[in-house]
């Protein structure tokens, strides 16, 4: 059940936020309260993790000028045109990369590593 939308969000209600890849990003990129939201997480260094296509929605919410980012390879050119270095993934795509309060992957392989390192940054300590 969905019990909240993006105009009743406010960061400041949240520790961190995970933007989800497929295709979803390319939609909510066009949600000026998403971006703005993003901007309000970046802007008080909360985590934010992001997968796949999710760095779409960073790109758009223009937070990338000088981070390092993974992201799906198709999506390199706009993390380099927002001013991001885009970081590239190993074969398997079971990579993640940590830039600051910034944990992304490029593809669902990486999920187990990508949520490791989010939570690290959380500051949830694992125990394997």
């Amino acid at each position: 059940m969905i019990t909240a939308d993006f105009d009743s969000l406010s960061a400041a209600d949240y520790d961190a936020l995970v933007i989800p890849g497929g295709r979803a990003p390319e939609y909510l990129r066009l949600n000026a309260k998403v971006l703005q939201l993003v901007r309000d997480f970046d802007k008080d260094n909360k985590p934010i993790a992001a997968v796949c296509h999710g760095p779409q929605i960073l790109v758009t919410a223009g937070i990338l000028d000088g981070k390092e980012c993974s992201a799906y390879p198709a999506c390199s050119p706009d993390v380099e045109v927002a001013g991001g270095t885009w970081i590239a993934n190993n074969e398997t795509f079971s990579n993640a990369h940590v830039h600051k309060n910034l944990v992304t992957a490029p593809a669902w392989p990486a999920h187990p590593e990508w949520i490791r390192k989010f939570l690290g940054v959380l500051g949830t300590e694992i125990k394997l």
